[in-house]
């Protein structure tokens, strides 16, 4: 039971939650509630380098990602929870077993580099003048950053289509089923 006079103290209250004044400065914020750390997808995607899909793309792999490795998910505000399926810890694991196989399917189809690009991007949250200077040290920084924004506009293309490619491929396998009669 919380106490009354704990209900009062400010990081109880859920609308002032956001980066603290520190990781303000470090990082740019969105406006939104909650406050999101803008990315090298945000900046190529408010320049028109990459269209919502490949931003969407990018989205969907890197929380199967924070799935994979940290064990939590965020789910939408409209999210309705399924009732009947509970885990226990080792459907649990399996669960995440199955996104870090998923993330292992997008090494394996779009190679090890891409894989580079997308943990820079999304989980370290490297600006592309970061990423350049480790990736291109020996060119100038602003050729260098062009160079990254181009290979992670084209990276987050190719994420997008292998999304595209297993949904088409998993409607494919569904129609392709034929169901067979019990007798009864």
């Amino acid at each position: 039971m919380i106490s009354k006079e704990m209900t009062n103290l400010p990081y109880l209250n859920s609308e002032e939650n956001g980066p603290t004044p520190e990781r303000a400065a470090k990082s740019m914020f969105s406006g939104g509630r909650p406050a999101r750390e803008q990315t090298i997808v945000d900046a190529l995607l408010k320049a028109g380098e990459i269209t919502q899909d490949c931003a969407n793309a990018a989205d969907r792999w890197y929380q199967t990602w924070i799935f994979a490795y940290h064990g939590y998910k965020e789910f939408p505000d409209n999210y309705v929870a399924n009732a009947e399926i509970k885990h226990d810890d080792l459907s649990w694991l399996m669960t995440r077993a199955d996104a870090a196989g998923q993330l292992f399917d997008v090494r394996h189809a779009l190679g090890i580099c891409t894989e580079v690009r997308l943990k820079a991007m999304l989980v370290e949250k490297l600006s592309s003048r970061k990423m350049a200077s480790s990736l291109f040290p020996t060119i100038s920084a602003d050729l260098g950053r062009k160079k990254v924004s181009a290979q992670c506009a084209m990276v987050l293309e190719q994420l997008a289509e292998f999304y595209a490619n297993q949904r088409r491929d998993r409607r494919g396998e569904q129609r392709a089923c034929t169901r067979v009669p019990f007798p009864v």
